[in-house]
């Protein structure tokens, strides 16, 4: 039997789809965000990431860097196990209570990473509550289909952002439990949740709320706390969601609500007890980023005005970027292949590092560039970005004209959303 025949049919097949993913090697470089090393086949060569999720640039702030620094002198560079066995640090405890304050609840938990929160979160949530039924966002990022699937409940998806279908969905589940889990800002669309009203629905129909805030924290709000605190409705979420790993510059994932349903998902989700806790110098770095920009406003500030600035020399190239109200610029391809080929000649050629977006993250037929201005992509680079995309697309005659904002994701992670019935099991 040649075990290893199956793996290489398996990687064989993303190569013929088109779907095969490189990853470059690349080096941060703190002093010079966002520019870094790439270890090129020709040897190093400097770079500009477009791609970064360090949306705000925090992950090289002087501020959580010292954190990070002072606190793995003091505590070493690991965490020393479970937090159920030796890994509960004074760092981390602190951290929760700083999320929690963010987001105004009453307690906070901290995990490995934002997909293990969501994953191992409502996975656990729904499991705890009895005949519940989950009502999902169709573009649901794939850690939360992940944990509705994990919670073996029976489940429902609504089409995203329609509150309508929502209604539909909710009045079918008549009087038994239910949990709407959604995001605020949704990745690869750059569109956001109508929060309230969703909450409205969920308070007239006896729905708890699950709102996955990874792509806002750090970024909206007066205090950073997503786009629930901006549209003054933080309060009226059950659980917010969030990562440490984006705006705030770090790693880890975590959960905010009410002290007894932290208690309750402390206390039986496998994915919290049962893995190493994130060592201390990460906690405090964590919270250094947290504290910041909780009263910082300049880095928010700096980052609108550049991806004003990017949308606007985007629009007058004749790219076709989809419209979206938020920092997530997608410019749309269309093609698998295509996309390959114009990031490969962008970083090859005007040293410039963006991904390209495929299948199965969004469906065959949108692969698209994803670009995430930061406060520290200046004029110049926004104009060599500019030049650079209307070179591309002019040397591989890629369509300049089309209704972009119309491109929305319809599967998520493969597997085209299926508005279940309630009695389907």
């Amino acid at each position: 039997m040649n075990y290893d025949q199956f793996f290489t049919d398996a990687v064989d097949a993303l190569r013929r789809e088109r779907r095969y993913r490189t990853f470059a090697d690349i080096e941060r470089n703190a002093q010079r965000f966002p520019r870094a090393t790439w270890h090129s086949p020709g040897g190093p060569r400097e770079i500009t990431v477009w791609c970064s999720n360090d949306y705000l640039g925090m992950g090289s702030h002087p501020d959580v860097v010292e954190a990070m620094r002072e606190t793995a002198l003091k505590r070493g560079a690991g965490a020393g196990g479970t937090r159920n066995i030796s890994g509960n640090s004074h760092e981390i405890v602190l951290l929760e209570r700083e999320l929690a304050d963010l987001h105004g609840k009453d307690a906070g938990l901290v995990f490995t990473s934002g997909y293990v929160s969501n994953e191992t979160g409502i996975s656990t949530i729904v499991k705890l509550i009895p005949d519940c039924v989950v009502i999902s966002d169709e573009l649901n990022h794939n850690s939360m289909i992940a944990g509705v699937r994990m919670g073996g409940r029976q489940k429902a998806i609504f089409r995203h952002n329609d509150l309508d279908h929502l209604e539909e969905l909710l009045q079918a589940a008549g009087n038994r439990p239910k949990l709407i889990v959604f995001e605020s800002v949704y990745s690869m669309d750059g569109d956001i949740a109508p929060i309230a009203a969703i909450c409205d629905l969920a308070e007239r129909y006896g729905a708890m709320t699950y709102l996955d805030e990874v792509h806002a924290v750090g970024m909206y709000g007066p205090r950073g706390a997503g786009v629930a605190e901006r549209d003054g409705v933080m309060h009226r979420v059950d659980v917010i969601e969030g990562t440490l790993g984006k705006a705030f510059g770090v790693v880890g994932g975590y959960l905010t609500g009410s002290r007894v349903v932290m208690d309750a998902v402390r206390s039986y989700a496998p994915g919290f007890i049962f893995t190493t806790a994130l060592p201390p110098a990460i906690a405090a770095a964590a919270t250094a980023s947290v504290r910041h920009l909780k009263h910082s406003t300049k880095e928010r500030e700096g980052q609108r005005a550049q991806v004003a600035k990017v949308k606007a020399a985007l629009a007058a190239a004749g790219l076709p970027q989809m419209d979206t109200p938020t920092h997530i610029i997608p410019i749309m391809v269309g093609d698998a292949k295509a996309c390959k080929a114009a990031c490969d000649v962008l970083l090859t050629e005007h040293s410039i590092y963006i991904q390209p977006i495929n299948y199965p993250t969004v469906p065959r037929g949108t692969e698209r560039l994803r670009i995430t201005p930061t406060p520290f992509h200046d004029d110049k680079l926004i104009a060599q970005l500019a030049e650079a995309l209307t070179d591309v697309w002019s040397r591989l005659d890629l369509p300049r004209v089309r209704d972009a904002g119309h491109e929305r994701r319809t599967v998520a992670m493969g597997t085209a959303p299926i508005a279940m019935p309630i009695a389907g099991g």
